[in-house]
């Protein structure tokens, strides 16, 4: 039987050069995105960290982790708005299940 919903984590990281305006409406984006697709469970804020390694050139970032209970597809779909969301510097979706 397939699975009608599933429980999905992602880490994101924002580039740590945008204003506090521009972070908080990535964070709402992706929060729309996923109420649209199913619920948001949680989304904790971990605010400014540095990063293990350079990444285009910044040393650090702003961290988001995303609790979401959605259907199998929104993965695809969440993954292909965070590869073109300029201001994302890296993210990584896993399901809980």
């Amino acid at each position: 039987m397939a699975k009608v919903s599933a429980k999905y984590e992602t880490v994101y990281i924002i580039r740590p050069d945008l204003g506090e305006e521009d972070t908080a409406a990535i964070i709402e984006k992706f929060k729309t995105l996923a109420a649209e697709h199913g619920t948001v469970d949680n989304i904790d804020v971990w605010g400014k960290r540095r990063l293990a390694y350079e990444i285009n050139d910044f040393t650090e970032g702003y961290y988001v982790l995303m609790n979401v209970t959605a259907t199998p597809d929104f993965p695809a779909e969440l993954d292909r708005v965070f590869k073109i969301t300029d201001g994302i510097l890296r993210s990584i979706i896993v399901c809980k299940d």
